[in-house]
């Protein structure tokens, strides 16, 4: 309509966050949940710490830059694919019994591992890992070749050095992800026995501090299931030099942090002082007993004889014994009878007249 203004209208787009979830990115990179957990491990993507809520972040920067790269989604993907026995044996061009072999070896280095249903361990692998083993030459010789004696007698004897190798990879990720010593040294004892703990830290707050820090590990099952127990059993260091190790580099961690605070350790937080103060239980006080008082009249000297009852010498005219201060007299049927008689009633104890 002529002489009618109209405005324009402008729509305002809110800005999208530089940081985003873990959830987040994971669905703009095409990958699964697990599959993001897994290159974030494997340093494929990085992450950053957000300083609100101590989470993980990608950020949007790091997003764009692997949306960017060829082949995107796919290339990603195939780079943190993993793989069982079958499926590995199947890409290396080698028998299962083969690859277990090199795997037991310490050849084949697991990423993952997990429980089936008949509590059996499945080792995962990854398939770029695997290519490159066999791409490389060295190797030609253990692939289609008889297996050298040294390590056909280590295999005798029982040597399996897959859950070693997985420890040594997953506590490569815990460290890289440590912001301080003191979060390297919860690493670390993540994979120690309790008791190799408690040689090595003395200080109970320390082993407090330590055990809040201790990262939580792959959860197999219940706690306290079979499954559980056996998951614990992997991820616990078992080997005399492996502990060894372990041990010593936890206590080299533990002096980093006490060179920081050189004149005492950090200060223990609430929780802290709990772990350290022994449980009093409160048991309730008895009642104190209150001295008796002697039922019959006693002679003065045996009366004096007794502790903690002050005695006085009797009245005169009164037929009764000694006076017993400050004593509670007794209410039975002779008393009653007493005051109705006035001879009989002591000194003292008339009825007022009227």
């Amino acid at each position: 309509m002529p002489g009618t203004t109209i405005a324009s209208v402008t729509t305002l787009t809110p800005e999208r966050p530089a940081l985003c979830p873990p959830s987040r990115a994971a669905r703009e990179l095409a990958l699964k949940r697990y599959e993001f957990d897994l290159a974030v491990e494997l340093g494929r993507i990085r992450v950053v710490s957000d300083g609100a809520s101590g989470g993980r972040r990608v950020a949007r920067t790091e997003i764009a830059r692997l949306q960017a790269q060829p082949g995107f989604p796919q290339t990603l993907r195939e780079r943190v694919r993993v793989v069982g026995t079958k499926e590995g044996a199947a890409l290396m061009g080698v028998s299962e019994g083969r690859f277990a072999r090199l795997a037991r070896l310490g050849l084949l280095v697991p990423v993952r591992f997990y429980l089936n249903r008949y509590r059996a361990v499945v080792w995962l692998y990854l398939a770029e890992e695997l290519r490159e083993f066999v791409a490389n030459g060295e190797h030609a010789d253990l692939m289609t070749g008889r297996t050298p004696e040294t390590l056909r007698s280590q295999l005798t004897a029982g040597l399996d050095l897959r859950p070693r190798n997985w420890r040594g990879r997953h506590l490569g990720f815990l460290l890289r992800q440590a912001d301080d010593p003191w979060a390297r040294a919860g690493a670390i004892a993540a994979f120690l026995p309790s008791e190799e703990i408690a040689e090595i830290v003395e200080v109970p707050y320390e082993r407090a501090r330590l055990d809040r820090l201790r990262p939580n590990l792959p959860a197999h099952g219940a706690p306290g299931s079979p499954s559980a127990l056996l998951g614990e059993q992997i991820m616990t260091a078992r080997d005399a030099d492996e502990i060894a190790w372990l041990s010593a580099d936890l206590a080299r961690q533990l002096e980093a942090t006490r060179a920081r605070w050189p004149t005492a350790s950090p200060v223990p937080s609430r929780r802290d002082h709990a772990a350290r103060r022994p449980r009093v239980r409160r048991v309730p006080a008895l009642p104190v007993p209150r001295p008796s008082v002697p039922a019959a009249p006693v002679d003065i000297a045996t009366a004096r004889t007794c502790s903690g009852i002050p005695v006085s010498a009797p009245l005169p005219g009164s037929d009764h014994g000694p006076c017993v201060t400050r004593a509670r007299r007794s209410r039975g049927l002779l008393t009653w009878l007493r005051r109705g008689s006035p001879r009989s009633a002591p000194a003292g104890d008339h009825p007022r007249g009227t």
